[in-house]
C-alpha cells in the first residue's frame, strides 16, 4: 500500500491485569492509505479499541513500530505525541467526553484557543454549523441529547482539520436512527477535510461503508480481511 499515513509493524501490546502481564495485541502488521476509510471489527474484547489506541498514540505499544504521517509514536515522549494528535488528529469515541460547565461554542473552540489558534471561535462555531448545531452553540450539554452532545464531539475533532480521523464505536450510546445520523456525518467529515478514517464497530452495515475491513480475533489480524464488507 502506498502512502500510507498509518503504519505497524510487528506491533505488540501487553498491559498489566490482577493476575499479571496479559498480551492484547500480537505481531501487528497494518498499513492505511491516505484518505482510506478502514473499519475494525471482531468479537469484544479482540483487540479493537487497543489497537486504535495505539494507532493514536493513547497506548504505548509494548514493542514492535507505529508510525503515523511518518512519525514513529514509539520514540515520541509524552508532550510530543499530545501535540501530534492536537495538530493532525480527530478522536471520537463512544463517550462524548464534553466539559459539563462549557457551552457548545467553549467545548469546540477552547481546545483550539489552547492551540494559539486566532480564529478558535469562528473556526467553533462554523464546525457546529456543519453539524447542524448552529441554534445549540451556547447550551451546555446538559442541555442536550445524546445525539446533540456527539455531534459537539465531531465538531471538535473536526475543528482542526485533522488527517487522521480515529472513532471508537462512535455510535454505541445512541439509538438506531440517531447513530445512523451520526455516522452519515462522520463519514461526511472525512470526505470533507479528505481526512483518513478508522472505525471501530461492532455493526457490519456500517463496517460495509468502509473502503477496506479487517477482522482483529484474540489481538491477531485475520488474515485477508474483506474489502467492503464485514461478516
Amino acid at each position: 500500500m502506498t502512502d500510507a499515513v498509518l503504519r505497524l509493524q510487528d506491533v505488540t501490546l501487553q498491559l498489566m491485569g490482577n493476575a499479571g502481564p496479559v498480551e492484547i495485541l500480537h505481531d501487528i502488521d497494518l498499513e492505511v492509505a491516505r484518505g482510506e476509510t478502514l473499519s475494525l471489527i471482531g468479537p469484544s474484547g479482540s483487540g479493537k479499541s487497543s489497537l486504535l489506541m495505539v494507532m493514536g498514540g493513547l497506548e504505548r505499544a509494548t514493542s514492535g513500530r507505529v508510525e503515523a504521517l511518518g512519525h514513529d509514536l514509539t520514540a515520541m515522549d509524552e508532550d510530543a505525541l499530545a501535540t501530534l494528535r492536537r495538530d493532525h488528529m480527530g478522536v471520537v469515541f463512544q463517550s462524548f467526553h464534553l466539559i459539563p460547565t462549557m457551552t457548545a461554542l467553549e467545548n469546540v473552540a477552547t481546545p483550539l484557543e489552547l492551540a494559539g489558534m486566532s480564529d478558535a471561535f469562528d473556526r467553533a462555531r462554523a464546525e457546529l454549523d456543519a453539524m447542524g448545531l448552529g441554534k445549540r452553540t451556547d447550551h451546555y450539554p446538559a442541555q442536550m441529547s445524546g445525539g446533540e452532545q456527539q455531534r459537539v464531539a465531531l465538531a471538535r475533532a473536526a475543528a482542526r482539520r485533522p488527517e487522521i480521523l480515529l472513532a471508537d464505536e462512535p455510535t454505541g450510546n445512541l439509538d438506531g436512527q440517531t447513530g445512523d445520523a451520526i455516522i452519515d456525518l462522520l463519514f461526511g467529515l472525512s470526505e470533507r477535510h479528505g481526512a483518513t478514517l478508522v472505525l471501530v464497530t461492532h455493526a457490519p452495515s456500517l463496517a460495509s461503508r468502509c473502503d477496506r475491513t479487517v477482522r482483529l480475533t484474540d489481538g491477531r489480524l485475520d488474515r485477508g480481511g474483506l474489502r467492503g464488507a464485514a461478516e
